[in-house]
């Protein structure tokens, strides 16, 4: 499940959806906010409305029978029923009557609207233990009021609770929270299955590609038929390969041409050149009837060679793949080339006490360990006394790695990349033979088995490294 969620995260779309819910969350949970801010300054202000009134109302009945009126009046309004609150006090703040028992002192010595709302309690409320007066953050009751001084400076408040408000407010916050989880969660399901669904089809597509990728041609990405974007693309792509199956068709028929109108000619030129060199005893045509076979077999070799990269680039058929040891090829390649090395004064060993085992071509690898072997030894020799070339085999983390490393002149770095090109030789003289294609060739072969190859500078020398995915390689 967390892989799923992780992978799923990975994508694009993934990301752009958690980025809106993201932005939804934020703009619903401001609405949230907003909404019930806007609920209550509107109670507030229903309530400053009602308050108003009803202090012309008592206005009215102290401009009739002045303050006797007056108490008369709020004693009575105070026995009613109601959220209003009354208050008549002496100057000094002493409450005389009304329906509030005790109330912040702070709040009838000031005139006008109460700056803010304040705690209050009402008769019978005041804990009988202590008498104290309830923290005005955490009073059972809070109002709001308007408070005045009579002419005979006789205070006279009368508010309103602010609990029927308050409960509405946290109603409608309740409701406002309730339908954003609703939402959210809705929207997280619908994106989490929407998402699941992409990515099942981009991985469908993945591995087809990797399919295709592997060299198997006739492969194509899948189509629902749904018509969607992901269709039209398989569609455009499934076009693209099609016509690339059949560029790559008509190339290999070509190649084949190639094969057999200039290898057989060759080949025939080669055995001629055998038979005239068997019956002429001539010393100046034995010297060029061997150049000649020398020269054909060079050709062969490259026509070969060229061949073979094709049809690796192309994709090799898996059915040449087995169980081998990179380890015995290792020794066998040295064991070969070990004469030759003497014969110009390189010092060749192997390295690879363990065994490497993996799912590949036997021929391939030992075709292109043998190129750069034979590449380390002749750019090698005469560069130095003592000229050593080491090839070696070891497991490192999740790969496994054949090295080749000389003490010879080595390549530059900015030509390195240029060096695994067909036909790119870094001696300008040419003095060397070859055809240029060894490491163009060794490079096929590792990307043939899902491998890489990666040249780098020993100073001196070079280090040419075979890396191998550990385990089963692809084919």
């Amino acid at each position: 499940m967390l892989s799923s969620v992780s992978a799923l995260m990975k994508t694009t779309a993934a990301r752009l959806s958690a980025l809106y819910l993201l932005l939804f969350a934020i703009c619903a949970l401001g609405l949230v906010f907003y909404m019930g801010s806007l609920t209550m300054r509107m109670l507030e202000s229903q309530i400053q409305d009602t308050v108003s009134e009803e202090v012309q109302s008592l206005g009215r009945a102290y401009q009739r029978g002045g303050l006797t009126t007056l108490v008369r009046v709020v004693e009575g309004r105070s026995r009613q029923p109601g959220a209003y609150l009354y208050t008549i006090a002496d100057p000094t703040g002493r409450i005389l009557g009304g329906n509030v028992e005790s109330i912040e002192t702070a709040v009838l010595s000031t005139e006008g609207w109460t700056e803010r709302p304040f705690a209050y309690q009402r008769y019978g409320e005041i804990d009988a233990r202590s008498g104290d007066m309830p923290d005005a953050r955490q009073g059972p009751h809070m109002a709001m009021a308007i408070v005045m001084r009579l002419p005979n400076q006789m205070i006279l408040l009368v508010g309103r609770d602010l609990g029927e408000p308050e409960r509405f407010g946290n109603v409608i916050r309740r409701a406002l929270a309730v339908a954003f989880g609703m939402m959210g969660f809705g929207a997280l399901v619908i994106w989490f299955l929407v998402g699941r669904r992409a990515l099942r089809r981009i991985d469908n597509i993945s591995e087809a590609s990797r399919r295709i990728m592997a060299g198997d041609l006739s492969r194509r990405l899948p189509v629902t038929g749904g018509g969607d974007e992901f269709d039209r693309l398989s569609q455009n792509l499934n076009e693209m390969l099609a016509r690339i199956a059949a560029l790559n068709e008509g190339l290999k028929q070509v190649s084949d041409n190639i094969a057999h109108d200039l290898k057989t000619p060759l080949t025939r030129l080669r055995n001629r050149a055998e038979a005239a060199l068997a019956k002429d005893n001539q010393p100046q045509h034995r010297r060029a009837l061997e150049a000649t076979i020398a020269e054909s077999d060079q050709l062969i070799r490259t026509f070969n060679a060229i061949l073979m990269i094709s049809r690796l680039e192309s994709g090799y058929s898996a059915e040449h793949t087995q169980a081998i040891d990179l380890a015995a090829i290792v020794a066998d390649v040295v064991e070969l080339y070990e004469p030759a090395a003497e014969e110009v004064g390189v010092t060749l060993f192997a390295d690879a006490p363990d065994e490497f085992p993996i799912t590949g071509n036997r021929e391939l690898i030992g075709q292109a360990l043998s190129n750069i072997v034979d590449n380390a030894i002749k750019y090698s020799a005469g560069s130095n006394e003592g000229t050593v070339v080491k090839v070696t085999a070891a497991r490192d983390g999740a790969t496994i790695a054949i090295r080749v490393t000389d003490t010879g002149p080595g390549i530059s770095e900015q030509d390195r990349s240029r060096a695994t090109e067909r036909f790119v030789r870094l001696e300008q003289s040419r003095t060397q033979p070859g055809s240029g294609l060894g490491l163009s060739l060794a490079k096929a072969v590792m990307t043939f088995h899902g491998g890489r190859l990666e040249l780098s500078g020993e100073n001196p020398g070079l280090c040419v490294s075979m890396i191998f995915p550990a385990g089963d390689s692809q084919g």
